[in-house]
């Protein structure tokens, strides 16, 4: 397994939030943080699975969703990686960030309101 991913992936038993959530959003982050630069392979489902003691279905549910947001991409021989479509998201997505910001300001919000406003809209995909 790779040990640099091995490392820092933990998942909390004492958590409200799922197994399942808590990876997706750990190896979310690290790849938008650059921690996880593009190509890198993932550990496969069932060797992340017993390192983290969680079931297999667990992390392939993670791998899925993280796969169909374009963040990774898993190929047959290969298994999976992190893929460059996310670059190409999270580029994206700074961009729609930074038009956002110039509104919130060109009309005199609060950087609190701001973040109720998108919090509001992310709540209603």
């Amino acid at each position: 397994m790779n040990s640099d991913v091995s490392a820092w992936l933990r998942i909390d038993a004492n958590s409200s939030v799922p197994p399942y959530e808590q990876l997706r959003v750990q190896i979310l982050d690290a790849a938008n943080d650059g921690s996880l630069p593009v190509g890198t392979r993932l550990p496969p489902v069932r060797t992340l699975a017993g390192h983290l003691g969680v079931a297999v279905n667990t992390v392939a549910r993670a791998y899925r969703e993280l796969e169909q947001a374009h963040i990774v991409v898993t190929r047959s021989r290969a298994g999976t990686v992190v893929a460059a479509a996310g670059d190409e998201a999270r580029r994206k997505a700074a961009e729609g960030a930074a038009e956002y910001a110039r509104l919130i300001k060109a009309n005199g919000l609060t950087e609190e309101e701001a973040v109720s406003y998108l919090r509001a809209a992310l709540r209603r995909r």
